[in-house]
């Protein structure tokens, strides 16, 4: 990338929720802004620093995974000024069609599709089981990728195959899926943090190999619980944006756009849980990322 260039020299691809992507030849920009949305809806007012941890996480895992699937981070050192700790420089891949989720515990979604069914994504599982509890065994439940607005669905594995059109693309898919989230769920456990479920998303390289692409094990794509006073049968204190979750479903909201400004209580209160994630999974100040990343 020549030096001196900012992103608004840069082609604007796409515009999401939380992210920005910006074309750089062959090869994509993802910056990951400042902006928090629940339910689907974008809160006007931005967490600060927000998006500088979810790109350090995201570095952290990619740096420690590629043994077990190669993952599209080319650089996040030769990228704009005006977006160094936020940016990722990546390769650009031909995205598959289906969120894949891991999931340990029980909890979310699938928490209510077990009280309504007994199972999960069409997978049965044990009577009796409380809410937020340890699953017998890591389970795959993925997911429809919805359209701006709308929200992912759970599927199961035949509907998945369907939609992907290859079966045995998606069991690779599922064991890549399993194997990255027992890896991770070992690291964090290892620092006093359990990965409740997590979703990746992969598509196919220049090479044609699987890669790993979006973001990665980070509080907006996880459930990441503190080990200590972990206890099934209630919801469990977290990591992610379930702070803001929370607060916005007692606020009277009725969830449509638009959303309501936050309480800087709330915005002070999710930017130390986010710091707080990063520093127990890296076990580095997050002023380490902001120095190493030149931000």
């Amino acid at each position: 990338m020549p030096p001196r260039v900012s992103t608004a020299d840069l082609p604007l691809l796409a515009s999401g929720k939380v992210r920005d992507m910006y074309e750089v030849g062959e090869d994509l920009l993802m910056v990951a802004s400042d902006r928090i949305s629940t339910y689907d809806v974008v809160h006007p007012n931005p967490v600060p620093g927000k998006g500088q941890v979810l790109t350090g996480i995201s570095v952290f895992w990619f740096e420690r995974t590629g043994a077990i699937c190669p993952n599209h981070l080319t650089s996040y050192t030769d990228v704009p000024d005006d977006a160094r700790g936020r940016a990722l420089l990546v390769e650009r891949l031909e995205m598959f069609p289906v969120e894949c989720v891991a999931r340990g515990y029980l909890t979310g979604s699938g928490w209510k599709d077990y009280l309504a069914t007994g199972s999960v994504c069409g997978i049965e599982l044990p009577e009796g089981l409380s809410e937020s509890e340890q699953l017998p065994e890591p389970i795959f439940t993925p997911a429809t990728k919805a359209d701006v607005g709308d929200h992912d669905e759970n599927v199961d594995f035949d509907r998945a195959a369907q939609i992907l059109g290859d079966p045995a693309l998606l069991e690779e898919l599922r064991r890549l899926t399993l194997e990255l989230y027992s890896f991770a769920a070992d690291h964090a456990r290892e620092h006093g943090i359990i990965l409740a479920d997590t979703k990746f998303e992969f598509g196919r390289g220049r090479s044609g190999d699987i890669v790993l692409g979006d973001e990665v094990l980070t509080p907006d794509s996880s459930r990441f619980w503190p080990a200590e006073g972990y206890a099934p049968g209630r919801g469990q204190p977290s990591f992610d944006k379930q702070f803001v979750r929370d607060w916005a479903a007692g606020s009277g909201w009725d969830k449509s756009p638009p959303a309501p400004e936050l309480p800087d209580e709330v915005l002070a209160g999710t930017r130390e849980r986010y710091e707080d994630a990063y520093q127990r999974i890296t076990g580095e100040p997050f002023s380490a990322w902001l120095e190493r990343s030149g931000a």
